[in-house]
């Protein structure tokens, strides 16, 4: 399990698992309760949740009740996409601590540059505002890490241009097939860390000729092949399930995917999420 305890260095020092585990999509309560403390027991040493998930109570709750140390465990969680007013995200920050109990958190990012309900609208001078709420969050070492995600190249240099702090997470929808190559290359050039989230295209790759067969090549699953494909190319997915065979399946990726097969993912394209 090695590629699970490997680490990233951010721009700004602090180390993060290359692997983390996601919760979206998974329900408050019992079911995200035992999802994180299944990760968890399971190794898994890096969370990511949100506010929109309206899980954070549950996902802390596993965190607390863990038994591990605090600080060995990774936690991020997220601004709701629809504040971009400065008191609004200090104000959110605190709900979302009050909601997990787990002190601190190890990164907070904006969830989208724009409205879930508006997506696509310019909210350029509002994303400003939120993100100096995150630096002040920052400086006032209630965090230890801040960034954006779903954020492109235009809109990550908006927040550079008019604050302090270059983000140091961009978190984006990244798979074989959508790997976002333009924003990935813009991200490395300014030393921000790419997360992948929906490494499996939410389950659409499993079903894919071309991954079914890569699989089988290298004699792992369809899930590992997208997870590693996401590690190679210098990113850190965030697979999810709820179930512990998936669970501890998603993190066994300790095999090289050779270059020529990288190549070949690579050319394959298309987005089959259906939105």
């Amino acid at each position: 399990m090695k590629t699970l305890t490997d680490t990233y260095q951010l721009s700004n020092g602090v180390k993060m698992p290359k692997i983390g585990f996601g919760t979206w999509q998974v329900p408050s309560g019992d079911v995200a309760y035992q999802s994180v403390a299944l990760a968890l027991k399971n190794g898994y040493r890096h969370i990511d949740t949100a506010a929109a998930y309206q899980n954070e109570a549950s996902v802390g709750q596993a965190i607390l009740d863990s038994g591990i140390p605090r600080e060995e465990i990774f936690v991020t969680s997220k601004l709701q996409s629809h504040i971009k007013t400065y008191e609004g995200a200090l104000e959110a920050f605190e709900n979302t601590m009050k909601e997990m109990k787990i002190g601190y958190l190890d990164l907070y990012i904006i969830h989208a540059p724009w409205p879930w309900s508006e997506m696509g609208k310019d909210c350029s001078e509002g994303n400003v505002l939120a993100y100096k709420a995150l630096e002040k969050i920052y400086k006032d070492k209630k965090v230890r890490a801040i960034g954006v995600s779903n954020f492109n190249p235009k809109e990550i240099d908006n927040i550079i241009e008019h604050c302090e702090i270059v983000p140091h997470v961009n978190q984006i929808g990244y798979f074989i097939g959508n790997n976002q190559k333009e924003t990935d290359d813009y991200c490395k050039g300014k030393n921000i860390l790419v997360e992948a989230y929906s490494p499996l295209a939410i389950g659409y790759l499993l079903k894919s000729d071309d991954i079914l067969n890569m699989a089988k090549k290298y004699d792992v699953t369809p899930a590992q092949i997208c997870i590693r494909y996401c590690i190679q190319k210098g990113t850190a997915p965030l697979p999810k399930s709820t179930h512990e065979s998936r669970i501890i399946e998603n993190s066994q990726v300790d095999f090289e995917i050779k270059q020529v097969d990288m190549d070949y993912l690579d050319q394959i394209k298309g987005d089959p999420r259906k939105w």
